[in-house]
């Protein structure tokens, strides 16, 4: 059976059972910082789990792209170790509970019609405790009590939050795995004959903070099964990599590299990590994630070169991965269609980074060449392991290179030290990473909200309504009084609630005996609309009519913002390419900020032509038509959806003209024109990949182009001139500058040769060696540095070192001439001496060096110790 069939089975089996099928989420987190990837099937779910959101449906079923990089070095050793992988997943959010889980499981595991695996090949491990699973089994499923493993560790915990025992399915794979008489060979023993192919988790319990567990309000289930698994086990393969998910990747390289899978072990080692690495790449690049030295990006660059260095293994010494993106979206892009769409984006990416790499690898062996030199000449016959970890951390060289290398030159690498470094490193990655609980506590006032509440607020601004709820310190009221923060619940509202990056409106709620300001509004975990808000006046209580009206003047400014907003991601996309993806957006009443994936700076022509795109589609009027349609009527049209997003079966399209079609809940003008203008203010790169661009529309648009003009009149004024002369004036006074320059450097270029002339005199013989040492009047380094230049053609065989006190700072200039650099003496071992007098250092070339100081109290000193030294250097030669 292929591994696409067994997942459309599992979406079509659970969706029978009244499951709602979730798309599987990008594998960059949406507001959750304490994952760096997708890592698990229900994380991107926690916002049920731990009741922020309330689902339309408690019954979720999905095929989860996933990534976990924490024991990357054993992937391509083990049958089944990957960094990229599928987790099919069935979920109840409060619904149904164990008997129906393990029910359907075991239908799910053994019907014809599913996957048909042979009952007398599955055993199962629960928690000890867990007598409501084992009987399930037992008494309903029928399965033997030998085959049901009791196990301390079947139970779920990551800390505060949610919890629960679980029970682990397992398939026996036969005695061609294992021998049964082995201690460790029966299912949760370290064996390869019985596999784990599904985890029912059976969330009841609260960890609290005081390591006790109370029962959970609502009782969940978060199952996992790996999809490669199960493609192992009905393919009747040796593992993971002989299943059609990996083989074509595989195939693909075996031709690029002239081999043959298993026919040699290190390069079918080479091609498990290529075809598994190549994967994570080609998906993570596909959502926004590029090559870095940090995060996400640095996890991804770490693969990418880790592929290209098993690929040398192979005899592979060119750019050829990028080649294997086509092979991942022949398998992959029936059910990830993004792998396919973006594959030339995906493909440039993977091919800059391998170039590059190679050429840092050429830059490595030059740089361990000369480690190698220095550990000779320290008379020492191994390089360090510390120094070994840092080739491979900082250039992604590798030990083995580094070993095979270090070996040719007779020398040997420390194996322990390495490793030890090796392992801090990864501690400190440990410490650093927040796993995947992080989840909430359920219960809260804001989760018991169970009232609807309309919101009216795409076509009116004031409306008259009813308080149906009161927060007040997290309890709900009746009754609060004047200067109390509360949480407010109107049965209707044209409040429009903070999402899709728009900040929520602001106003005020008002009543008979009362007036509240609306400060700020949220969604409750069913959707309602929650009016954060302070009573200004009167006492507000339950049931009483109210009149509701947003602050029309920010409304009008945040509308503008938020079309603005779609204008800018089209003309991203026409300017710089469709690679272009919304990574993130807030829409405030002053100002738009937008976040998306680019690699690399965009030019000052680029910004302008992107400026110029959307103010045209202002200027001439578009209208912005709103439509609610069926999502997949929305994805016909070319509708773009939005970053981390979550749409229904009934999606809100915003289309202007034929410009910018959306999916987008929140709020906007009727015409473009109603923008007025739109001005960029601001452009960065605010991490790996991803670029923010900062605008100004409407009034504020208006307001900033005044005070940049404002800052012009000033120049103006400063260069007595007016605002149109501006550049010219400037460049002409650029023009005196470098000017006077020449003319400054002419005259020290004197200055020099006169304090050289007067120097000549004080030049001493040390032993059989003309020294000249000397504080002289210098104002900067390269002054220093002319004097001493004039000095070495007037004292052709000569140790010269010159210092200058310039405030409480010393700088120092230290020149030895060609014949005497030959005898041993050395400028830079000189200067360095001597500027340690001054508390400072420096060095350089042996014939010429130089050194700063913080002392210039100490300068006399620092010369007397130079002179020193070249007569302890000359005794020598």
């Amino acid at each position: 059976m292929k591994a696409s069939e067994i997942r459309s089975k599992w979406l079509a089996f659970f969706e029978s059972k009244g499951h709602h099928i979730e798309p599987s989420a990008s594998l960059v987190p949406h507001n959750d910082p304490s994952l760096l990837w997708i890592n698990a099937g229900m994380a991107p779910l926690k916002p049920y789990f731990d009741g922020r959101v309330v689902p339309e449906n408690p019954r979720i079923t999905n095929s989860q792209k996933c990534i976990r990089t924490n024991d990357i070095e054993n992937v391509g050793k083990t049958r089944r170790h990957h960094t990229f992988f599928e987790m099919l997943g069935n979920f109840s959010i409060g619904d149904y509970f164990k008997e129906e889980v393990i029910t359907w499981a075991w239908e799910f595991l053994t019907e014809k019609q599913w996957l048909g695996f042979d009952p007398n090949r599955l055993s199962v491990t629960v928690y000890p405790e867990d007598t409501e699973a084992f009987e399930f089994w037992n008494k309903k499923i029928g399965l033997p009590e030998e085959r049901i493993y009791k196990l301390d560790e079947n139970f779920w915990d990551i800390g505060e939050g949610p919890c629960g025992p679980c029970t682990e399915i397992f398939y026996d794979r036969g005695d061609k795995y294992g021998d049964l008489n082995d201690p460790e060979c029966w299912p949760g023993g370290e064996n390869e004959r019985f596999l784990e192919v599904w985890n029912l988790v059976f969330s009841q319990f609260n960890h609290n903070k005081d390591g006790s567990y109370t029962p959970l309000p609502n009782k969940n289930i978060d199952t996992g099964a790996g999809l490669e698994r199960f493609a192992t086990v009905l393919q009747d393969v040796d593992s993971n990599f002989d299943t059609d998910l990996f083989r074509p990747m595989i195939d693909r390289t075996c031709e690029i590299a002239n081999v043959t899978y298993h026919t040699n072990a290190d390069h079918d080692l080479a091609l498990k990590v290529i075809a598994d690495h190549i994967r994570t790449v080609a998906f993570a690049v596909g959502d926004g994630v590029l090559p870095s030295n940090e995060g996400r990006g640095y996890v991804i660059r770490r693969l990418l070169r880790r592929a290209v260095r098993y690929g040398k293994s192979l005899g592979i010494d060119r750019p050829f991965l990028f080649e294997l993106t086509k092979v991942v979206g022949d398998v992959m892009g029936m059910y990830y269609p993004e792998v396919v769409e973006k594959r030339e984006f995906i493909e440039r990416v993977i091919r800059t980074e391998e170039e590059r790499f190679h050429e840092t690898l050429s830059d490595g062996l030059t740089l361990l060449g000369a480690l190698v030199s220095q550990v000779r000449e320290a008379g020492n016959s191994e390089i360090s392991g510390e120094d070994a970890f840092r080739l491979y951390d900082t250039y992604g060289f590798p030990f083995d290179l580094t070993e095979d290398y270090a070996s040719e030159n007779g020398l040997s690498v420390d194996r322990a030290g390495f490793d030890s470094a090796m392992e801090a490193q990864r501690e400190r990655a440990r410490a650093a990473r927040q796993e995947s609980g992080g989840m909430n506590v359920q219960g809260g006032a804001l989760s018991e909200l169970t009232a609807k509440s309309e919101f009216v607020g795409y076509s009116e601004l004031t409306v008259n309504a009813k308080v149906t709820a009161i927060i007040h310190e997290n309890a709900l009221v009746d009754i609060a009084g004047e200067g109390s923060r509360v949480l407010v619940l109107l049965d209707r509202t044209p409040f429009y609630a903070e999402s899709g990056g728009q900040i929520g409106d602001r106003g005020v709620i008002q009543g008979d005996g009362f007036v509240l300001n609306v400060e700020d509004v949220t969604k409750a975990p069913q959707g309602q609309p929650v009016h954060h808000a302070i009573v200004a006046s009167g006492t507000i209580r339950l049931g009483e009519s109210a009149q509701a009206s947003v602050a029309r003047d920010l409304r009008e400014d945040i509308v503008k913002n938020h079309t603005a907003t779609h204008l800018l991601h089209k003309a991203l996309k026409e300017v710089l390419g469709d690679h272009v993806n919304q990574a993130g957006s807030l829409v405030k009443s002053d100002s738009l900020r937008f976040d998306f994936s680019h690699f690399g700076a965009i030019t000052e022509e680029e910004l302008a032509d992107i400026e110029r795109r959307v103010n045209e589609q202002i200027w001439i009027g578009t209208p912005v038509v709103i439509e609610s349609k069926a999502i997949a009527e929305a994805k016909a049209m070319g509708a773009m959806a939005l970053f981390g997003e979550k749409y229904g079966d009934v999606v809100r399209v915003v289309q202007v003209g034929g410009y910018s079609i959306e999916l987008c809940g929140g709020c906007h003008v009727a015409n473009t024109s109603q923008i007025g203008t739109f001005k960029l203010i601001g452009e960065s790169g605010i991490g790996s990949g991803v670029r923010r661009i900062e605008a100004v529309t409407g009034r504020h648009a208006y307001a900033y182009m005044e005070s940049q003009f404002d800052l012009l009149k000033q120049a103006a004024g400063l260069l007595k001139s007016n605002t149109a002369d501006v550049p010219k004036r400037i460049e002409a006074l650029f023009g005196q500058v470098k000017e006077l320059g020449r003319d400054n450097e002419s005259l020290q270029a004197k200055l020099s040769r006169i304090e050289a002339g007067s120097l000549t005199d004080k030049a001493k013989t040390v032993g059989d060696v003309t020294v000249l040492t000397a504080a002289v009047s210098a104002p900067s380094m390269d002054a220093l540095r002319g004097i001493v230049d004039e000095l070495k053609a007037k004292l052709p065989s000569a140790v010269i070192v010159l210092g200058a006190a310039q405030e409480d700072k010393v700088n120092l200039v230290a020149s030895v001439s060609p014949d005497l650099v030959k005898k041993g003496l050395n400028a830079g071992k000189l200067v360095k001496e001597a500027a340690a007098v001054c508390g400072g250092g420096g060095g350089g070339r042996p014939d010429m060096a130089q050194a700063g100081g913080k002392d210039a109290s100490k300068l006399d000193e620092a010369l007397k110790l130079a002179e020193e030294l070249v007569l302890a250097q000359s005794n020598v030669i």
